[in-house]
């Protein structure tokens, strides 16, 4: 079945860009005059949305993915304008995670934050200052990070001081206390998406990764009270060797409880699991991935997410696309890459991500942190 309605990503009198449904795919087209001039300039940004299911389609709104603001909306212009200055050679950290707190009640055998004696937190004052900054540079997704951020006391504030015109908003969790009635807050503070991390599709399988009895159940039940407040929801899974022969239970947790999306990240030598290398993905890991993201492409559950796909054909986004504040205020090109450039509390955002785009280290390849003479050269290893 065709849906006729026109989804625009943008338009000028001479140059259009807009979506079509088909079948529940994303159909892109474009017209104008300009249109055979500029199309080859912005294939690539085109290719990452044809054919490809959305998250949500509504009436009058598009939403193509949990990681991006819907289409239309003043948020998605802007984050439009950024794409065409990433074609003329400007960057902006389009998506920025703050993890405003160290405390967390579980015990994560692969956290990416350092374990530290103190578990630091931010001030409120300090997380609206840098909200402040990113806005002004061009952000246009704004992620809670934590530890835990459902621990932090005032946390709707912060969601609800993000400029809706200029920025969605997200939040990472592992869904501890993430009640019917927290939910429902969370949604009038304005929300727009909640992750929920699954790292096993078994129970006991997540609570051992999490290091706490019981967090699996706290997964699911905030996946369930999100959706019924009206939420959209993502769960977010960390691919390894220990996991990759439970991507199609994922898919069906994900199809049967709802979710708008299920998202694939590639596991990255950090934080605690720094110096496990001989747990990396494989080749033949890499290969069970590539075949279960082209068998859930025809399927009529949830939107995947294949992180990994993105970052191959497009290349890392730390320091490109990415900025990340740890709860110490240092500035990291992203939360799995552990090099500070400066920190919120002494230097300004927007000088920090001038010295990071000088930096020729951030243009683009591989993970850095799979890289054995960046890890060499920074003594991670």
């Amino acid at each position: 079945m065709v849906n006729d309605k026109r989804y625009y990503f943008y338009k000028n009198p001479f140059y259009k860009v807009y979506a079509t449904i088909e079948d529940g795919i994303v159909r892109m087209h474009t017209s104008g005059v300009a249109s055979r001039a500029i199309k080859p300039l912005t294939s690539e940004m085109l290719d990452l949305f044809e054919g490809q299911r959305p998250a949500l389609v509504k009436e009058n709104e598009l939403v193509f993915s949990t990681w991006m603001p819907p289409i239309p909306s003043k948020a998605f212009d802007r984050l439009v304008s950024s794409q065409m200055g990433y074609i003329r050679g400007k960057m902006v950290p389009e998506q920025v995670t703050i993890s405003i707190t160290e405390d967390c009640p579980n015990n994560c055998i692969h956290c990416a934050l350092p374990d530290t004696l103190n578990r630091s937190s931010l001030s409120a004052e300090d997380v609206k200052s840098t909200i402040d900054q990113v806005l002004d540079m061009g952000s246009t997704f704004i992620v809670f990070d934590g530890g835990e951020p459902l621990v932090y006391e005032g946390l709707e504030e912060l969601i609800s001081y993000v400029d809706r015109d200029l920025a969605t908003t997200g939040m990472f969790t592992s869904g501890v206390g993430l009640t019917k009635e927290r939910a429902i807050s969370l949604k009038e503070a304005g929300l727009d998406m909640l992750s929920v991390s699954l790292d096993s599709s078994t129970e006991k399988g997540h609570d051992t990764m999490r290091g706490r009895v019981g967090v699996f159940k706290d997964a699911i039940g905030a996946v369930k009270n999100s959706l019924d407040a009206g939420l959209l929801v993502n769960i977010y899974v960390v691919i390894s060797p220990r996991n990759i022969d439970e991507l199609d239970d994922f898919y069906k947790i994900a199809t049967d409880l709802g979710v708008h999306e299920i998202s694939f990240f590639e596991i990255v030598p950090t934080g605690r699991w720094m110096n496990r290398l001989d747990e990396m993905m494989s080749a033949e890991d890499h290969r069970k991935f590539d075949d279960f993201v082209k068998r859930t492409g025809n399927m009529d559950g949830p939107k995947v997410f294949p992180i990994p796909h993105v970052l191959k054909k497009m290349g890392c986004f730390a320091g490109r696309k990415w900025l990340h504040i740890t709860p110490e205020g240092d500035i990291f090109p992203c939360s799995c890459l552990p090099l500070s450039f400066g920190n919120i509390h002494d230097d300004k955002l927007s000088d920090v991500w001038r010295k990071i785009r000088k930096d020729s280290t951030y243009n683009g390849g591989t993970c850095l942190m799979r890289d054995s003479n960046f890890r060499k050269l920074h003594n991670f290893d």
